[in-house]
């Protein structure tokens, strides 16, 4: 890290740390019947239901009976997850470990926009390891769907700031939407956006 007195990071789930497989995603949708849904599917905003979702103005419930209703068919919620978290890949390990390590020297958060379905997915399927679980990498978890806020609102950053009671001038945002990392820097975080599937870890050398 080359900036000194940085105490806090905020890290970022979707393309961050899990890898995402958008395309797959959308054709697993088109499978079932829903068409546009690559107008719906952006990498870091999504729109219509999916972005209620994951604001949390919706239920899971709630989000796949409109999708039902988009399809015009009858769909499992079986069949509905699994097209929706086909989006997500893994976690490297590599990733994982670098939490842990992380961890021995700052305050980790997480501060994702994601929902309900791809996060119980997740702490299911990519956060085990080595007998740790998702709590275990984190200080705590922010998450949109619960605070019924998103990046890159001003607002939720400044709700993760005062809960956590931390200076913004002591946090580094990792976020690979440009646009979630120039509102942080607004409030005074600094931040870094990595590309898809980097190895961000060298800024920590």
């Amino acid at each position: 890290m080359k900036r000194k007195g940085i105490k806090n990071l905020l890290i970022d789930f979707g393309g961050v740390l899990i890898n995402l497989d958008r395309p797959r995603c959308i054709e697993n949708f088109k499978k079932l019947g829903l068409q546009n849904v690559d107008e719906l599917l952006n990498v870091c905003h999504q729109q219509g239901i999916f972005m209620q979702q994951e604001k949390g103005l919706v239920t899971s419930a709630e989000f796949r009976d409109v999708i039902r209703q988009m399809v015009g068919k009858p769909l499992t919620d079986q069949q509905i997850d699994d097209a929706w978290n086909s989006f997500l890949v893994d976690i490297p390990t590599y990733k994982l470990d670098l939490l842990l390590k992380l961890r021995e020297k700052y305050v980790v958060y997480l501060l994702s926009n994601t929902n309900d379905i791809h996060w119980k997915w997740s702490c299911e399927n990519v956060f085990p390891y080595r007998g740790f679980q998702v709590e275990d990498y984190f200080e705590k978890i922010y998450l949109s769907f619960e605070m019924k806020m998103v990046k890159p609102d001003t607002e939720i950053f400044e709700t993760v700031l005062a809960d956590a009671n931390i200076d913004p001038k002591e946090t580094f945002f990792i976020d690979d939407s440009e646009a979630n990392c120039l509102a942080a820097q607004a409030l005074g975080i600094s931040t870094y956006t990595p590309q898809a599937n980097e190895n961000w870890s060298h800024i920590f050398n």
